[in-house]
C-alpha cells in the first residue's frame, strides 16, 4: 500500500499532480478542500462548523478535520493506498494520521512537497479564481493571508516527516509533465 502526503502552499499544483498519481498508481485521492466543500454543500454538522473557520480564512480545528478525513478514508477499505492532499496540516493531525494508519498496519510512505515561490503562487491562484468561483481565489489580500497561515501552521510538518526520513521537497515550477516526473522518481522508490 502506498500512502503519500502531497503538500504545498495553495496554488502549488497539488490537485493536478494528485490526479496524475491517482491514475498511475491506482490510489484514492483525498483532498481536504474537496472534503470540506462537500460537507459544507451537504450542510453536514462538520461542514457547517468548518465553514465558520474557512469564512474567516482560518484553519479548521484539528478535531474537525481529523473526523472528516477518517470518515473519508473508511469509505475505501480495499484501497491500494491514498494521496492525502492538504492533510495533515499540523503536527497533531500528522500524529493522528500515523496512529490511525498504524492501527490498520499501514503508514505514510512519503511527504512530497511542491515548492513554489510566493509570487508564482499568487498569480496561479488569481488565475484560478477567474474560473473557480471561489471568492478566496479572487482577492490577493485573502490569498496572502492563506499563504501566511500555510507557512505559520505547516512548517513544523517538514521537521516531523524529516525525522522519519519521509520528507521530499521538489521544485514545483515547470510543466505539469516535468513536475510529474520529479514526483514519480520519489514514488518509485517505495
Amino acid at each position: 500500500m502506498k500512502n503519500i502526503v502531497l503538500f504545498g502552499a495553495p496554488g502549488a499544483g497539488k490537485g493536478t499532480q494528485a490526479e496524475l498519481l491517482k491514475d498511475k498508481y491506482k490510489l484514492i485521492h483525498i483532498s481536504t478542500g474537496e472534503v470540506f466543500r462537500h460537507n459544507i454543500k451537504e450542510l453536514t454538522e462538520l461542514g457547517k462548523l468548518a465553514k465558520t473557520y474557512i469564512d474567516k480564512t482560518q484553519l479548521v480545528p484539528d478535531e474537525v478535520t481529523i473526523k472528516m478525513l477518517i470518515a473519508e478514508v473508511e469509505k475505501y477499505p480495499e484501497a491500494n493506498g491514498f494521496i492525502f492532499d492538504g492533510f495533515p496540516r499540523t503536527k497533531s493531525q500528522a500524529e493522528s494520521l500515523d496512529k490511525f494508519l498504524k492501527e490498520r498496519d499501514h503508514e505514510i510512505n512519503a511527504m512530497i512537497v511542491l515548492e513554489v515561490p510566493e509570487n508564482i503562487l499568487i498569480k496561479r491562484i488569481l488565475s484560478r479564481g477567474l474560473t473557480s468561483g471561489r471568492t478566496n481565489d479572487q482577492s490577493e489580500e485573502k490569498i496572502k493571508i492563506r499563504l501566511q497561515n500555510y507557512y505559520d501552521n505547516t512548517d513544523i510538518l517538514k521537521d516531523f516527516y524529516q525525522k522519519q526520513n519521509k520528507y521530499h521537497g521538489i521544485n514545483g515550477v515547470g510543466t505539469v509533465e516535468e513536475i510529474k516526473e520529479r514526483i514519480q522518481q520519489i514514488v518509485e522508490k517505495f
